[in-house]
């Protein structure tokens, strides 16, 4: 709420310009049956008391008295105290020697003086700035209310002048406006002891009006008053739903602006609230827009991302459709329905033609979840020494130069979006990464949803490699990073390591097999190396099934269910919706919500890699003493039959006899069944509640049937 102006100091200064110029009384407790005031504080500018006239003479002076009090001035007989600790409390006195008839009629006209003097107070205290908008029109549709009143005290006064008015006829006479002004003073009594502003003030005179049901015209007056006090609410709700701009100078309106949040959180951190804190609900909704509360938040919010992107547009508004007024028939909620589905339209429009968000979609399942591979094999070729290195020996620079090369001589040069793909290496595991992330941890109460950190089956790995922590990013633009966050991005994140790492071991393991191929001109039947050949090919089986059950069980079909529902959405909300869900349902299906199962992956992964660079070490070597490279020298093996018929088959049988080889092959061997039986249980045994492990795990179940 900004810094509302300063009362003028002459209001504080100099009280009897205000309507409180009245002196303050502490009122006594009176025993029982005792005259409350004495005399003597009565008969101001009098020589005789009231009660030594007759009564006709008393009925004349009261009158009068009357007259001045109603517009809350003192009489002659009639004084008018302000009550000590009791803000806005008058209390009216009258001389207790007056006839007890008349004080008796006097003292039922008392409340509707007392509630005048109040009612002409808070119109003094509520027009000030600090108020607030809702308190100033409420003030001016009292303002003008007493008026009426005032207006109808001259009548009575002019009656008064002709000798037509009599005590009872001005009692008659007032009857229509004590109710009036007695609902009026019950409801200012309570906004001003509670300093109710805004939607507050507007929800205590819409309860008071459903409370006045069985007085017409009491609650019709309360209802107009509503009215009034809602005009300048209105006014802000408009600009908001038209235009989404809040005008609110007092702090008054429902829904509040974070300043504190920037666009630009949404691509820089991960937890970033921008879309739900940048705007929010608060306390205090008016009642009559409870329900569509919502709806207004969200229209304000869309039209405020359009402002931010530059494309100016305004809600059209007709006659009809302007938020002056509410009443029961709904009307403002009809303009309220159409402003949202024009912003809405109109947003969604401007991310799918202007900004492409369809082809900021398919670029992301392009790249970060391998739809086109290509361009990998041929970085991964070229960046393998590169991603060899730690972590923090690893140069991001030379790597982002060899991904532009790899990009620029596949075929994602002829995709524009390959431009916004940059290099980023982790320093931290998957499954440290996935620890860290407290939020994507599983939900699930089985021993399988335990958190990454709880089990101390698998730590962190000594030493890791850019292998395992190599990523891509991908640059995305206000306002696609609504949809993009940078929440999302690291979804994609967490998805692409866990396939990049499975591509490596499979990638491994195929230049494993190559070396085998060397010894296919002899007769390995029962030796070592025919057992290793055995074990690589299960090993290859049982990581390419893992990357069809990735690529082809989850990734694929949960993406074409996204990109269906996303050609029928009608908001952007949907849109985020639908694409976290689609990330949500990535990850856990990938098995990167399951720690446990995770954990076994990892385990089977690391296995098979320690395997693949033995084999290519151990082989090689005894062929040949001195080789340059094993990983060349198990790719010259197996390049062509004429290069294999010229080995020395006594070298190739010593190595097929070799006992080191055979030793090591059935370490790998028990190890990696050992591993992979444990993993088929836990599959099998929750594929009845998580129906995609059926799948996997008919796959693995394949790999250990050929053990």
């Amino acid at each position: 709420m900004e810094t509302a102006p300063a009362t003028p100091r002459c209001n504080v200064e100099r009280p009897f310009l205000t309507g409180r110029f009245h002196p303050e009384i502490k009122v006594p407790s009176q025993p029982s049956g005792a005259k409350p005031y004495p005399v003597e504080t009565f008969c101001r500018g009098s020589e005789n008391v009231i009660g030594s006239y007759p009564v006709s003479v008393q009925e004349l002076l009261v009158i009068d008295d009357l007259l001045y009090a109603l517009m809350g001035v003192e009489g002659r007989y009639i004084s008018i105290k302000r009550v000590r600790g009791k803000e806005g409390r008058v209390v009216f006195q009258i001389d207790p020697s007056m006839d007890l008839a008349l004080q008796e009629l006097t003292q039922r006209i008392f409340p509707l003086c007392e509630n005048y003097l109040l009612i002409s107070q808070f119109v003094e205290a509520k027009s000030q700035f600090k108020s607030g908008l809702v308190n100033h029109a409420f003030a001016a549709a009292l303002r003008a209310l007493l008026l009426d009143y005032q207006a109808m005290v001259a009548q009575l006064e002019h009656q008064f002048r002709i000798g037509r008015l009599s005590v009872q006829g001005l009692w008659f006479y007032c009857q229509p406006m004590m109710g009036s002004l007695h609902a009026l003073g019950i409801v200012i009594e309570k906004v001003s002891s509670d300093n109710l502003f805004g939607s507050a003030t507007l929800n205590l005179l819409q309860s008071q009006a459903k409370a006045m049901a069985g007085d017409n015209a009491v609650r019709s007056l309360l209802e107009k008053m509503t009215q009034c006090a809602s005009s300048a609410y209105l006014c802000i709700l408009e600009r908001w739903v038209y235009e989404g701009v809040i005008d609110d100078p007092y702090g008054e309106f429902f829904i509040a602006e974070n300043k504190a949040l920037q666009k630009e959180s949404l691509t820089q951190d991960y937890d970033a609230k921008y879309w739900q804190q940048r705007y929010s609900l608060k306390d205090g909704i008016p009642s009559f827009l409870t329900s569509v509360s919502g709806t207004i938040l969200t229209t304000g919010k869309y039209l405020n991302v359009m402002r931010e992107c530059g494309h100016n547009v305004q809600v059209p508004v007709s006659e009809n459709s302007k938020l002056m007024t509410f009443g029961s028939n709904h009307q403002y909620f009809e303009c309220i329905k159409t402003a949202y589905d024009f912003a809405s339209c109109e947003l969604l429009n401007l991310m799918k033609d202007k900004y492409d968000l369809i082809g900021k979609l398919r670029a992301m399942k392009r790249y970060l979840l391998l739809d086109q591979g290509d361009f990998l094999v041929h970085f991964m070729d070229i960046a393998r020494d590169e991603l060899a290195k730690r972590p923090d020996e690893i140069s991001v620079e030379k790597l982002q130069s060899l991904l532009d090369l790899a990009l620029r001589t596949t075929a994602a040069a002829a995709d524009p979006c390959h431009e916004e793909l940059a290099c980023c290496v982790e320093r931290t595991s998957l499954l440290k990464r996935l620890s860290i992330l407290k939020d994507l941890d599983s939900p699930y109460p089985s021993n399988l949803g335990k958190t990454v950190g709880d089990g101390d089956d698998l730590t962190e790995p000594v030493s890791i490699t850019g292998l395992e922590t190599f990523s891509l990013s991908y640059k995305v633009q206000w306002p696609l990073s609504l949809v993009i966050s940078r929440k999302a991005l690291t979804k994609y994140q967490l998805i692409f390591r866990f396939l990049f790492h499975c591509k490596h071991v499979n990638r491994q393991l195929c230049m494993a097999w190559q070396v085998h191929q060397g010894f296919r001109c002899l007769n390995t039947l029962g030796t070592a190396i025919s057992r290793s050949s055995l074990l690589c090919r299960s090993m290859l089986k049982f990581i390419n099934s893992l990357l069809h059950y990735l690529t082809f069980e989850v990734l694929e079909p949960n993406w074409h269910l996204m990109h269906d529902r996303l050609r029928n959405v009608k908001s952007i909300d949907e849109v985020i919706q639908f694409h976290d869900f689609f990330l949500q349902k990535c990850l856990k299906e990938c098995l990167l919500l399951w720690p446990q199962l995770l954990k076994k992956l990892e385990k089977l992964k690391a296995i098979c890699l320690r395997y693949a660079s033995s084999i290519q070490l151990l082989i090689p070597s005894v062929y040949n003493s001195e080789p340059d490279d094993a990983a060349e020298a198990s790719l010259r093996m197996s390049k062509s039959r004429l290069r294999r018929s010229r080995i020395n088959s006594p070298t190739l049988k010593s190595a097929a006899e070799n006992s080191t080889i055979s030793d090591s092959i059935m370490n790998f061997e028990k190890e990696f069944n050992a591993e992979l039986h444990s993993l088929v249980p836990l599959l099998s045994n929750n594929s009845q509640t998580e129906p995609y492990l059926t799948r996997l795990a008919q796959c693995i179940l394949g790999v250990g049937t050929d053990q």
